[in-house]
């Protein structure tokens, strides 16, 4: 066979094209986040919280070389610190100092290890002495497998310093869980957890060990209960608000990966949207007996309840399809075709309008809800993977994977107002209707950011372990 310059030049190219394709797909592989998972199997979870400096202590800083805990019996187990050094600008509000799997027993204290510590003058930073050896804060805690505990230390300032000497003199306590009215859910995919938080105060009071992969929360204030989704073990779990104990947990059928679920506005049942068995599971909230299920499209990714708790949207992101759902008569009642990769929806104050996202278009579609027509399709990029309509201003807040930012699009313009600056992307996002604020959960960072709506201003951040996926709280609009 003759050599053919044009076809040898056509598979290099094709050849070149191939490499350059699995470069980006590697490539793009490294700069997702690494998800630890914190295996609680024979073990507790252990989170080790800082509180804010006091005001007094604004001139101090140090930084910590070791933390360990330490069991009655003598054994020190060392803890991976999130950070180190400790000044007013790193302490202005709670940090997640440390958080472990510790092995199952009791446990007398902590034990701190300090590097270097000073006082800032007008002549700079003048060196305090500092101990040679670990310094014990005793404080006695238990830990049992498949638990999760939270413990806060708070600074002693004036014990802390004499002279020219330092030491770390901390206050550990076990935080108290917040009243009812003001509890909010974190749920932390890569460490098992389920972290709860004080609303009103921004700082996390607890944790809730869970079952692998928890994903999406629902809180129901009247009866004081929160569901979760827990994605790897085909399962919801049921948590009493009051005590922040877990009080039921069933699995659903093997492969669902249950990624959203929704609870119907009279409380008595649970719709979960079955990602990996393309179905919808409708379980009794009292017993989670499932009552039945029904096929949707593919890849069922989310689900909303509309404002009469009649129907239910399935936003199928494989099949590029939304499939309605009738609640009570538990069917598919119409299939929708949509554009590539439907990822969320939204429904505006008066419940005529339906706003889709979608991780495969760079544009926003507005549907009609009465006759299920596109009105109005806006561009606002690729990358589209968060939305919140504020049903107080109609407001749209949209999040994106390739930004910083949360941008916020005028309802009767479809264009952008302004933006939030976030410091990594929105995976999720709710509003808080009784404190009015914006809560953003960022995966990348392992951090919930609390928006102000009005002075669209950080007003808290709340730290957590391993790849959060979502924020639940009670009086969320």
């Amino acid at each position: 066979m003759a050599y053919d310059k044009k076809l040898h030049k056509g598979r290099n190219v094709k050849r070149i094209a191939l490499v350059l394709f699995f470069f980006v797909l590697l490539t793009g592989c490294q700069t997702m986040p690494v998800v630890a998972r914190l295996s609680l199997e024979n073990a507790g979870g252990f989170f080790l919280y800082v509180q804010p400096f006091p005001k007094e202590a604004e001139r101090l800083r140090f930084s910590l070389e070791k933390v360990s805990a330490l069991t009655t019996k003598g054994e020190e187990i060392p803890l991976s610190l999130a950070f180190k050094d400790f000044n007013a600008d790193t302490l202005g509000r709670q940090r997640l100092l440390a958080f472990v799997a510790l092995p199952p027993g009791e446990y007398g204290g902590l034990s701190f290890r300090v590097k270097n510590a000073g006082l800032k003058t007008q002549e700079g930073i003048a060196s305090l002495i500092v101990p040679e050896g670990p310094v014990k804060v005793d404080f006695n805690f238990h830990v049992e497998r498949k638990k999760a505990y939270v413990i806060q230390l708070a600074l002693n300032y004036g014990e802390a310093i004499n002279n020219v000497t330092f030491r770390p003199v901390f206050l550990a306590s076990v935080p108290k869980m917040p009243l009812s009215g003001m509890t909010g859910y974190i749920s932390n995919y890569g460490s098992d957890v389920v972290t709860v938080f004080d609303k009103k105060g921004i700082e996390a009071s607890g944790a809730i060990a869970t079952g692998r992969g928890p994903r999406a929360v629902v809180a129901d204030r009247v009866r004081f209960k929160a569901y979760v989704a827990i994605s790897d073990e085909d399962a919801i779990e049921v948590i009493d608000i009051l005590t922040g104990n877990t009080i039921n947990s069933a699995r659903i059928a093997p492969g669902d990966d249950p990624r959203e679920i929704a609870l119907t506005s009279d409380g008595s049942m649970l719709l979960t949207a079955n990602y990996g068995t393309r179905t919808v599971s409708f379980l009794d909230a009292s017993n989670l007996v499932e009552l039945q299920r029904i096929p949707v499209g593919d890849g069922p990714r989310s689900l909303l309840i509309d404002n009469s708790g009649k129907k239910a949207y399935v936003f199928n992101s494989y099949s590029n399809s939304m499939s309605i759902i009738d609640i009570a008569r538990r069917t598919v009642v119409a299939t929708l075709p949509l554009e590539s990769s439907p990822v969320r929806g939204q429904f505006n104050s008066k419940g005529d309008r339906l706003y889709v996202i979608f991780s495969g278009s760079p544009y926003l579609v507005v549907l009609d809800v009465a006759t299920l027509n596109v009105i109005r399709r806006a561009f606002i990029g690729m990358g589209a993977i968060s939305m919140k309509v504020d049903t107080k201003t109609d407001l749209l807040y949209i999040g994106n994977r390739r930004d910083n930012s949360v941008t916020v699009y005028n309802p009767f313009t479809l264009t952008p107002s302004y933006s939030i600056r976030t410091g990594g992307p929105v995976g999720y996002m709710t509003i808080d209707g009784d404190e009015n604020n914006l809560c953003l959960v960022m995966p990348e960072k392992n951090i919930v950011s609390i928006v102000n709506l009005i002075s669209r201003k950080v007003v808290g951040e709340i730290e957590v372990a391993e790849n959060p996926q979502w924020v639940s709280i009670i009086g969320e609009r």
